[in-house]
């Protein structure tokens, strides 16, 4: 049984958050992609390959690699639940890893934001692999809402696709 859903996609969301992940200079070098965003959450996914295994003689991806996937997961959304953009950095982040990546499968991130104030945005994200589904990694965060006139205009027409 497929515990991990599809979710719905909407392309604004997509767009944006996929502009925000190619500024990343991580992401590009990880090969982190959207798969899914939406007004409730996001979801990436981590490609295996070699150059990300942290123990040569398993396979297994580096855990570095897996908590870079689910910061970005977390950080990305925010970008799709606040109603209007704006950069907010990473404040606190704790991740449980529950088992190592199976070598050879892609790595995918969800997350959702569960609580937003005026200051700051608290996430909830889960890593796991697909067939079977299988949880790797499970990570709270919260995030300071800096407002979007921390960024320049620039980056925001960037992001939102119109530059």
């Amino acid at each position: 049984m497929q515990q991990y859903e599809p979710w719905e996609n909407d392309e604004l969301r997509f767009g944006r958050v996929s502009r925000f992940l190619d500024s990343l200079n991580q992401c590009r070098e990880l090969g982190i992609k959207v798969t899914c965003a939406n007004a409730d959450g996001l979801e990436l996914e981590l490609p295996y390959s070699e150059h990300i295994v942290g123990d040569t003689d398993t396979g297994v991806i580096h855990g570095g690699a897996i908590t870079t996937l689910m910061d970005t997961a977390s950080g990305g959304s925010v970008l799709c639940c606040l109603p209007e953009l704006e950069l907010c950095p990473t404040l606190d982040l704790r991740v449980d890893y529950m088992r190592p990546a199976q070598p050879g499968k892609t790595v995918f991130a969800r997350a959702r934001c569960y609580r937003v104030t005026g200051t700051i945005v608290f996430t909830r994200c889960e890593a796991f692999q697909r067939g079977p589904d299988t949880t790797v990694a499970n990570c709270v965060a919260t995030f300071m809402r800096i407002g979007r006139d921390a960024s320049p205009d620039w980056f925001w027409e960037k992001i939102e696709g119109r530059k």
